[in-house]
């Protein structure tokens, strides 16, 4: 029989856990995007390059997340590459985002007038400058709401780094339901935290993608 009491004696532990998850969200998110971002910019860099990053950006996409996850934490230690169960699952999820990030930035990119790059070639600006000053501001008018979509699946994916003993807010409840030989309390709670933090992500992102519009109206 459910015990409702004690679902909520498991809410304090999991909130400790939600640390966790946040912050591996939050780096993971920043690494995602300045990776798809990169991958972006050097497939729009040259014609091999941009046949190789092509091939990159879908082979990452392509291939699922346990196994990337799963590769990074047994097998590169074959070759003597041994890292932190959190550094690697931080990391794979960087990887594995930056895919489909790269592709929102390409959408982003390409809804710039090209008129844009042609005055700043005129005004003599370099390609760093174009990127940083003229590409980056606009495309992030644009990509804002695609990005934060997916944010919150990021959030959600966190749970796969339970595979490799990383204690977030799954890991946290398996193991308080293999303590207590209890699961539905501790897994309903764990989904209801998650509920909260997708829709507060999704609510920052649509508050942000907001205040872009109006500074876009100005």
């Amino acid at each position: 029989m459910f015990d409702f009491p004690f679902m909520l004696s498991t809410v304090p532990v999991l909130l400790k856990a939600m640390g966790t998850t946040i912050w591996v969200t939050l780096v993971a998110s920043i690494g995602a995007a300045l990776l798809g971002f990169s991958f972006e910019i050097a497939r729009r860099s040259g014609r091999y390059s941009g046949y190789a990053m092509r091939f990159v950006i879908d082979f990452i996409r392509s291939t699922p997340i346990l196994v990337q996850i799963y590769f990074f934490y047994f097998v590169l230690p074959q070759y003597g590459v041994t890292l932190p169960a959190l550094v690697i699952g931080v990391f794979a999820l960087s990887l594995y985002y930056s895919g489909y990030l790269a592709e929102v930035f390409k959408a982003g990119i390409d809804s710039i007038p090209a008129g844009q790059f042609e005055a700043a070639k005129s005004l003599g600006l370099g390609r760093l400058d174009t990127t940083l000053l003229i590409v980056l501001p606009q495309m992030l008018r644009a990509v804002a709401a695609p990005m934060g979509n997916y944010f919150v699946s990021l959030l959600k994916a966190t749970p796969y780094l339970a595979v490799i003993s990383v204690h977030e807010m799954l890991g946290t409840a398996l193991d308080i339901g293999s303590e207590t030989f209890r699961y539905p309390e501790p897994m309903i709670a764990v989904g209801i935290i998650f509920l909260v933090l997708a829709l507060t992500i999704a609510q920052a992102v649509r508050w942000l993608e907001l205040r872009l519009l109006a500074s876009l109206k100005r």
